[in-house]
């Protein structure tokens, strides 16, 4: 074993190796870039045979050189392509240059985000970030946070910060120590019907099942209908139910629709409830200085999802949960003698690990402090707004168009429509043909678009994340689009 070069540590010769294959990766991924598709088409079945190799896992190495020759023939060219503006499908974004930068350097420094001896400076980086983050929407003294791996587990971590609060404060039963109350349930969670689907999957992983989900309705705007949502509350209440929490979504998946804050905010007040905003999708509009009042009231939840792999156009993993009061952080922290001893935190040793799910943890508050310097305020605005735009221009265009119907107004870049009943001859004949043209789009075209269902039928979606995207090209999609349904009839 050359152990000079299984590392980057300081030797000439190891460092000359980890540049060789740093550069040959470089060009390996800038030449695989040969057009503007966002796939380059094949089927799984095609792709399965593509990919096989006799042994991922052979007797003898083949080295870095072989295995790079595999790169280039077999995976490189098949790869999703997030920055082609012919990839809208979903909440998936390009990755900015500077971002993958950031990558790079955390991935090679490795740095284990639990405790302060395992990433001193990495630890100091999150706590300014996440200081600024609160600032950033809102948030006063005493407020806190912490990175996660993506909007599921901030959502889960918020609600267990609920659960817990809600329990010592208003049942006096301290869940940490005892387990589930007797009553657990007779527990309910508020949110609304087209809410992410991590709000039953968190509540099943907490042992408060299903059953402990309220989906409350929306209105014709996809926004959470406030009449219904009272009626259940008080519903919940006379059958001997406990409310405790409401989640508003800022930015539901398929619509991009935001929940009315403020009168949320007023209902959980008279109730006694936690108020959390599942903002994974919908917190990039903070940068957006003509359109940030959109999400006006992020600041009255006591607590917030943010992604920064949606609008913020980072690598994937990067999100965070904010809380109003750092202090419901406690419900997460145990002592670890190995860890997170309390000696060292009363020295000013910050182990991150007291408020975080993960006990191993990237680094991914690097890319957040590298890309906001990088782009800056009028950077961001330009971004966020640019994609805000051209989902209002699409939805107008859409709107006006016999062969096409929409759901509903986008309020940040997510727009929701399908070829017409009356174009593909019937409800149930548009269904089929809107199938096929995605599908169509993906393996003829190159173009990977969204499907998703509204009021029982079948619809496409444009998720409009990328800045690139132009109007001439969302009008030559919808041409594309017109003629493959005529084709699929």
């Amino acid at each position: 074993m050359e152990t000079s070069k299984l590392f980057l540590i300081n030797q000439d010769d190891s460092k000359a190796e980890y540049k060789r294959i740093m550069e040959q990766t470089v060009n390996a991924l800038t030449a695989s870039i040969t057009d503007d598709r966002a796939y380059a088409g094949p089927t799984p079945d095609e792709l399965k045979k593509h990919v096989y190799v006799d042994d991922i896992l052979p007797e003898n190495g083949l080295g870095w050189d072989a295995v790079l020759s595999r790169l280039n023939n077999q995976i490189l060219p098949n790869f999703l392509r997030t920055s082609s503006t012919d990839y809208m499908a979903h909440l998936h974004s390009p990755a900015t240059i500077e971002s993958i930068a950031s990558e790079l350097i955390l991935s090679t420094f490795n740095q284990s985000m639990d405790s302060w001896d395992q990433s001193p400076v990495a630890t100091e980086v999150e706590l300014e970030v996440v200081k600024k983050l609160c600032a950033m929407y809102g948030y006063g003294d005493g407020a806190d946070g912490v990175f996660t791996s993506g909007g599921s587990q901030s959502n889960q971590t918020a609600i267990i910060l609920a659960r817990d609060w809600f329990c010592n404060e208003k049942l006096n039963f301290d869940i940490k120590k005892h387990g589930l109350p007797e009553n657990f349930r007779k527990l309910r969670m508020y949110t609304s019907e087209i809410s992410h689907f991590s709000m039953e999957k968190s509540a099943h992983v907490l042992g408060l099942g299903y059953e402990c989900v309220v989906k409350v309705p929306v209105d014709s705007r996809k926004k959470m209908d406030l009449a219904a949502l009272k009626q259940l509350i008080e519903k919940d209440k006379a059958e001997g139910n406990i409310p405790f929490l409401l989640v508003a979504t800022v930015g539901t998946t398929d619509f991009g629709s935001i929940d009315p804050l403020k009168e949320l905010y007023d209902l959980c007040k008279a109730n006694g409830m936690w108020l959390h905003a599942d903002a994974a999708y919908g917190s990039g509009v903070i940068l957006s200085q003509k359109y940030n009042n959109r999400i006006a009231g992020l600041n009255l939840c006591d607590s917030i999802t943010v992604d920064f792999h949606k609008m913020f156009l980072l690598p994937i993993s990067s999100s965070a949960v904010l809380v109003k009061n750092g202090k419901t952080f406690d419900a997460l922290t145990i002592h670890a003698d190995y860890l997170n001893r309390e000696e060292d935190e009363e020295d000013g040793y910050t182990n991150l690990v007291d408020k975080s799910l993960q006990t191993t943890r990237r680094f991914d508050a690097l890319k957040v402090w590298v890309a906001f310097q990088t782009r800056g305020k009028d950077g961001w605005s330009e971004i966020i707004s640019t994609s805000m735009e051209n989902a209002q221009y699409l939805y107008q265009k859409l709107k006006n168009d016999k062969d096409f119907c929409v759901v509903t107004e986008p309020e940040i870049s997510s727009v929701v429509f399908r070829l017409s009943s009356a174009k593909c001859g019937g409800d149930e004949q548009a269904d089929e043909v809107n199938k096929k043209v995605r599908r169509s789009l993906i393996h003829n075209h190159g173009v990977v678009i969204g499907q998703t269902v509204s009021d029982g039928r079948v619809h496409l979606k444009f998720t409009l994340l990328n800045p690139l995207i132009t109007r001439q090209k969302l009008d030559s999609l919808i041409e594309l689009i017109r003629k493959l349904g005529t084709e699929a009839k």
